[in-house]
Formats: C-alpha cells, sequence, structure tokens
C-alpha cells in the first residue's frame, strides 16, 4: 500500500462517477480563472495532513501526558475528544483503541470509507482504496508491511471496522527516550498513519 494520497499504485484504476464529477468541476473552474490549482491543492494538502491529524496528535498527547485524561479517553472517547474541542459531523461517536507491546491496532472501514474528521481531516486515497478495504481485514501483516511496518510475530493485530455508527482512533504507543520533550516536540512526532495503525510513533 503507498502512504502517498495522490497515487494509488494501481488500486482502483476506475474512477467513480462522484470523482469524474469533481475533476470535470476542478479543470472547468481552472479554465475560467476562478480557481488557482496550486491553491487548491495547498488547501487539500492542509486539511488532510496538517490541521486534521494536529487536531488528533493533541488528543494523543494529552493521554500520554495526562493518566486522567486517558481513563476519560478510553471510557468515552466521544465526550473526551469533545473536551478539546474537536466534534461533530463524523466524529460523534469515537472510541479509542490504544496500542500496546503485545497488541497493534489498525482501522478501516470495509463498507465505504467512515474516517473520524475532526480528529483526522480529510482521507487519504489509500484509505478510500477497495484494496486496502479488502486486505487490512483478510491480510492486516501484509498490509502493515506494504507501509513498511513489519511487527515481530508476538503482537497481535487486531483490525477495527469503522462504521456511520462508531469511528475508532488510534491511540499510539510513547516512543522511549520522549519524557522530557515538549508537549509540542511531542505532537510533531504523532502522524495521521500513527493514528489509522499502518505506522508506529517513531522516536526523536
Amino acid at each position: 500500500m503507498a502512504t502517498d494520497p495522490d497515487h494509488d499504485h494501481g488500486h482502483d484504476n476506475h474512477l467513480s462517477e462522484m470523482v469524474l464529477r469533481v475533476k470535470a468541476l476542478e479543470t472547468l473552474l481552472v479554465a475560467k480563472g476562478l480557481v488557482d490549482p496550486a491553491a487548491l491543492d495547498a488547501m487539500i494538502d492542509a486539511y488532510e495532513n496538517k490541521i486534521g491529524p494536529r487536531n488528533g496528535a493533541r488528543v494523543v498527547v494529552k493521554a500520554w501526558t495526562d493518566p486522567a485524561y486517558k481513563a476519560r479517553l478510553m471510557e468515552d472517547a466521544t465526550t473526551a475528544i469533545a473536551e478539546l474541542g474537536y466534534s461533530g459531523a463524523q466524529g460523534e461517536h469515537m472510541v479509542v483503541v490504544e496500542n500496546t507491546p503485545a497488541v497493534h491496532n489498525l482501522v478501516v472501514c470495509t463498507l465505504c470509507s467512515c474516517y473520524p474528521w475532526p480528529v483526522l481531516g480529510l482521507p487519504p486515497v489509500w484509505y478510500k482504496s477497495s484494496a486496502y478495504r479488502s486486505r487490512a481485514v483478510i491480510d492486516p501483516r501484509g498490509v502493515l508491511q506494504d507501509f513498511g511496518l513489519t511487527l515481530p510475530d508476538d503482537v497481535a493485530v487486531r483490525v477495527w471496522d469503522s462504521t456511520a455508527e462508531i469511528r475508532y482512533l488510534v491511540l499510539p504507543e510513547r516512543p522511549p527516550g520522549t519524557e522530557g520533550l515538549s508537549v509540542e516536540a511531542l505532537e510533531a512526532l504523532v502522524t495521521r498513519d500513527t493514528m489509522i495503525g499502518t505506522a508506529r510513533v517513531a522516536a526523536p
């Protein structure tokens, strides 16, 4: 699986009717000079990779550094996440699953592409692809290896299937040696993929 949101490595070569309509509309707006394609790309990148995932990173780091908050998060994720100001459409019913040395969690939506927008922003293209949605359930270890993550055999992999009713967020493990880092430095370590489960948080 590719982590590049603009490249699906051959998955879903047949674009959906909606995607074709969006592309046609974008082409028309650009041709008329109403939209700057570079500005549009920058806006999409911001919501997909910066604004959205930064919200989730704040949730993760708050859980890493505040045991009382973590307890609330694990008991009622929707309410605990709302404490930080992140709620609304696509985030009404949240569940947080915690990675441990013995368990690694992976999130998918097999039916469509349900995704926790308030904490992760726009879903990447690969998350919506039929290849990821099917293989994540059938061969989760193989999918993780495609993303460059090979887990030891003694680490169990649990796959969580998001739906319109429930959306999952992975609470990744805090890497060792980060005890002295500031909140801002810790947040910079947490990426979108670590909160989906296709990556682990790397030590600085």
